[in-house]
């Protein structure tokens, strides 16, 4: 947002907070883009006015790309709207196409951002597998056909608990921040009979991050990289010697933190 925009938008009455879900397969990401591209961002502004009366501009937890989906996606804007905060999801969400949907409205403090004032950030990420893959998941789940070894994959998981150097899993194109993050839980276990769901709790991520490691994680469980090898990537801070980035349909903002209040499914 522009300074001369957020001067704006700060000088309204109230503070709204959100919690958004939905399904990204029919958008280019969350952020806002020029039409005729349509993201996230763009339909829920929309909307928003119509309710509200007024511009809005939203700051969001986390810009999913294109294709990524979000049970606990979190936002915030300002508005001198005077509907009540309990009448917002069902008002929104009558306007709202099915593949997004308000969970949750509610006033925040005036310096409150969903984006800067979160303290963690949870993801999950969905792998399905077997002999055939399930029509029902194409667009929910990265389909791996061979069979998959979810001990050694857990084990090099456990390799980026705590503070660590993240380059080798950095995409290039994001906004320049520390490589630096803290990951406080990273798990994966089978949800069936058929699907694998990886979890990754962390102090923030960097760009295409999670997908770049998952990508990694997969060849572990493959036999195509042993846990050693991971350990040497990991250590090398370089993505020439990561493995290719995993597809953006399994991945999913699960949840947002903020000082005790987490946001999620």
């Amino acid at each position: 947002m522009k300074k001369e925009h957020k001067e704006l938008m700060k000088a309204r009455r109230r503070n709204i907070a959100l919690t958004v879900a939905y399904d990204g397969t029919a958008y280019a990401g969350f952020q806002r883009q020029t039409p005729p591209i349509v993201a996230v961002q763009n339909v829920l502004e929309e909307k928003l006015h119509v309710i509200f009366g007024d511009s809005i501009e939203l700051a969001a937890a986390g810009r999913t790309d294109a294709g990524v989906h979000a049970y606990g996606q979190v936002v915030n804007f300002f508005t001198d709207g005077t509907i009540p905060t309990e009448r917002i999801a069902r008002a929104v969400n009558s306007l709202l196409p099915d593949d997004i949907v308000i969970k949750e409205a509610w006033e925040a403090d005036r310096a409150f951002s969903a984006r800067h004032s979160a303290t963690s950030k949870t993801y999950l990420y969905r792998i399905q597998t077997g002999e055939t893959p399930n029509p029902m998941m194409a667009r929910y789940a990265w389909y791996i056909r061979r069979p998959l070894d979810v001990a050694a994959m857990q084990a090099a998981l456990a390799l980026i608990l705590g503070t660590h150097d993240f380059s080798a899993f950095r995409a290039a194109g994001g906004a320049p921040m520390s490589p630096v993050r803290t990951m406080y839980e990273a798990e994966i276990h089978r949800a069936g009979t058929n699907l694998l769901e990886c979890r990754i709790h962390g102090s923030g991520f960097l760009y295409h991050m999670v997908r770049n490691l998952i990508g990694t994680l997969a060849n572990v469980g493959l036999g195509v990289l042993t846990v050693e090898d991971f350990a040497r990537i990991l250590a090398s801070k370089d993505r020439k010697n990561a493995s290719a980035t995993a597809p953006a349909r399994g991945l999913y903002l699960l949840a947002v933190r903020y000082d005790g209040r987490e946001e999620k499914e």
